[in-house]
């Protein structure tokens, strides 16, 4: 098995092609290799193979034909290829040996596989060497064609054939400053079965997450965070289509990041620590107006009630947040396209991949012990905090929904470690529990925030239209405070559930 280590980058074509001519910012330029490839990807009618995070792909390169196996899940640095020379263009299962598609190989298997869809690109080929690292820069353009839908490729690949990753990302740190590459985490086989099934940009929902006992704590923060990472930056296209479902899956992957850097936060000491932890915060920041005026706009504005509402009243408040909507939309658009976040996806990347971030003594710890003394501290301070649920504030609510989060990723995130059908129950029926609270109080916290709205609203409005929207807010503010007492008290209830649970 080879591992390739490389980073792949979506480029603007005129970039593209200054990169594809040798005007690389760094490095030692070797000599240019040109060359045409066509790569016809192999797979079942119902995807089986990738149901197992596997591609299957035969490439004609003019001479031979190459099988490649390739793992397809997680956003790490390097992953796992197998590759092997056959002798036609059809897939050849009699040399899977030593590889992960060897379990499933079969005849019947074989009768089955046919093309799913297929890529021809022109490769251009740049060694670059850089303090004693030798990295590969490829520029593929071409098309992936999936029956009758095709899509252009045009990306840059940086593959670390000898060296440092260190010098990896220095070269990709560069490119992107040149020519505003943009790390991109999805495969061309991915996108090839997205082709496949007809999908535009569309929101990418976390992943599972498998953990194996006898890792370390710093080995399962690593494979959790290049899950959270890959969930978060997937959504890129359908946040820049200005989708809601992509921008809240694009701030679920953010806080799933936040959440385990927390978890993990003994492990994780230093100041690159706390420069990704910044960042992260301001993305998400910069997400949240859009996402809190969807469901504003959803859960308020067309809310079946609202037909009380006389037209002129109703047109006034529906112009209003339309105009707001779109500003938000727009917003979260720049901020996922900024160079801030292109520099934020390497950096992240870089923190994981690139020597040690945390302290070694605690990293070491086995990670099935490190995550029962997580749940075990966790899940204390909640039914602590619990008990006067009612009584707290609501900024102390909002922190204790914030704990009741990071405790539902927790069990998200250490879910394969519970091996027992009593342990794997008596963590569903907590997961349920924590989602019931978090979903209640999430609502009321909601509320607060539509108290700001509706105020900045009514601040905002013209006179002519001053009258109509404070009715027309007035009855959402009326609707919104009906369903106070009922949310609360479904959280009061769960997070008893909560303390009576016992592992």
């Amino acid at each position: 098995m080879a591992v390739e280590t490389e980073l792949k980058f979506r480029v603007p074509g005129p970039d593209l092609t200054r990169l594809a001519e040798g005007q690389v910012p760094a490095g030692d330029i070797g000599d240019r290799t040109d060359s045409r490839l066509v790569s016809t990807y192999f797979d079942t009618v119902k995807h089986r193979l990738r149901r197992h995070g596997l591609s299957l792909r035969v490439r004609h390169d003019g001479r031979r034909h190459i099988q490649t196996i390739k793992r397809t899940s997680g956003a790490a640095l390097g992953r796992g290829e197998w590759e092997t020379e056959i002798g036609g263009p059809l897939p050849d299962l009699t040399k899977v040996g030593g590889t992960p598609l060897e379990r499933l190989a079969s005849k019947k298997l074989a009768r089955k596989l046919k093309a799913i869809f297929e890529t021809s690109v022109h490769r251009i080929t740049l060694p670059i060497r850089m303090n004693g690292s030798e990295i590969e820069l490829a520029v593929d353009r071409g098309k992936l064609v999936a029956g009758r839908r095709s899509t252009l490729i045009e990306e840059l690949e940086l593959e670390l054939k000898q060296g440092r990753p260190n010098d990896l990302f220095r070269l990709a740190k560069s490119v992107e400053r040149n020519s505003a590459a943009e790390l991109y985490l999805e495969t061309k086989a991915e996108r090839g079965y997205s082709l496949a099934r007809g999908e535009n940009p569309r929101a990418v929902y976390a992943e599972p997450i498998v953990l194996q006992r006898e890792m370390s704590a710093g080995e399962a923060f690593r494979i959790i965070a290049r899950s959270t990472l890959r969930h978060f930056a997937a959504n890129a296209d359908a946040v820049r289509a200005r989708d809601p479902k992509g921008i809240h899956q694009m701030r679920v992957g953010l806080r799933r990041l936040r959440a385990a850097i927390s978890l993990f936060s003994d492990l994780l000491p230093g100041e690159r620590t706390e420069h990704i932890k910044a960042e992260l915060k301001w993305l998400t920041n910069e997400l949240a107006p859009a996402r809190d005026l969807d469901v504003f706009v959803k859960r308020q504005i067309g809310h079946p009630a609202n037909t009380l509402i006389p037209p002129r009243e109703r047109e006034a408040i529906e112009k209003e947040f339309a105009a707001r909507q779109a500003e938000a939309l727009e917003q979260a658009g720049n901020a996922v396209t900024s160079a801030r976040t292109r520099i934020l996806l390497l950096d992240i990347m870089e923190w994981l991949e690139t020597g040690n971030v945390w302290s070694e003594g605690e990293a070491q710890t086995a990670i099935e012990a490190f995550a029962a003394d997580i749940f075990r501290r966790r899940l204390k301070k909640i039914r602590k905090a619990g008990r006067h649920l009612e009584q707290l504030s609501t900024h102390d609510r909002h922190k204790f929904r914030i704990k009741i989060k990071k405790v539902r990723y927790a069990a998200q995130f250490f879910e394969s470690l519970f091996r027992s059908k009593r342990d794997r129950k008596h963590l569903a029926r907590l997961s349920n529990y924590f989602k019931q609270v978090q979903d209640a109080l999430g609502k009321l916290n909601d509320f607060v925030e539509h108290r700001k709205l509706l105020e900045e609203t009514a601040f905002r409005a013209s006179t002519n239209d001053q009258h109509a929207q404070a009715f027309a807010l007035g009855v959402v503010l009326g609707r919104e405070n009906e369903a106070v007492k009922p949310l609360m008290k479904v959280a009061v209830k769960k997070v008893r559930r909560i303390r009576q649970v016992r592992f």
